[in-house]
């Protein structure tokens, strides 16, 4: 099936939220690359981190407690953490001022690892991030998925778009959309299905001149039950 012009999905978009004014109201900028590439490692760290606590928890409940998890992991600095030995990471994990999951507190450190090593090669996580070909997004999803822990599925690109970097997401919205034009068929996760989206995001950007996170957001609202209106 041929795909669906950028402007008529955009144009059910605005018609869904009330006006093309509502809708830009909800559409999010992505930063350029300087300044994700000024990110700090810890910045990246507490991102991703906070990302897998909320994986199956209330996401409120794990902000409201964020700052508890600032101060037991030491601001999130990268070589502080990659000192502490297993057992000092076992102690953590029982710590009651945070959420007690041994596994999820276990993956800051896999995650500090990853980072430490990429700004081994990059000079800096954010600056490896920053200078990631845009049109190969999902490699970057998949690099996550690969080096870091517990950063597939979605979790990895929300702590992307929540950081500023230009990325579409598989949301339960966007990948009903795309199933529903036969753009992706079986395992939304699969390389061919990856291939498939990418390439169908490369065309509306071609065509509208849109970032990647306008366009999967403007696809979001064009569908589904979202017909909030922009207070």
């Amino acid at each position: 099936m041929a795909l669906e012009k950028y402007q008529d999905i955009y144009h059910r978009a605005a018609e869904r939220k009330g006006s093309a004014e509502n809708l830009e109201a909800l559409l999010s900028k992505p930063l350029d690359k300087n300044a994700i590439a000024a990110i700090p490692n810890d910045r990246w760290l507490s991102a991703f981190s906070m990302k897998v606590f909320q994986s199956g928890i209330s996401w409120r409940v794990v902000r409201n407690k964020w700052s508890n998890f600032e101060e037991v992991f030491f601001g999130f600095k990268i070589e502080p953490l990659l000192m502490l030995s297993d057992e000092q990471w076992d102690i953590k994990s029982t710590d009651t001022r945070i959420i007690r999951h041994h596994a999820k507190v276990k993956s800051i450190l896999a995650n500090a690892q990853m980072i430490h090593e990429a700004s081994i090669e990059y000079g800096s996580f954010g600056k490896m991030v920053a200078n990631w070909p845009s049109n190969d997004i999902t490699g970057l999803w998949t690099y996550l998925k690969k080096h870091g822990n517990r950063l597939g599925g979605n979790t990895g690109p929300y702590t992307l778009r929540q950081l500023g970097v230009d990325t579409f997401i598989l949301s339960g919205d966007v990948e009903s959309y795309l199933r529903s034009y036969n753009i992706i068929e079986g395992g939304k996760d699969t390389k061919r299905s990856l291939e498939a989206a990418s390439a169908a995001f490369a065309h509306w950007q071609n065509e509208s001149g849109r970032s990647l996170t306008e366009i999967s957001q403007t696809i979001a609202f064009s569908t589904g039950d979202n017909r909030v209106v922009a207070e």
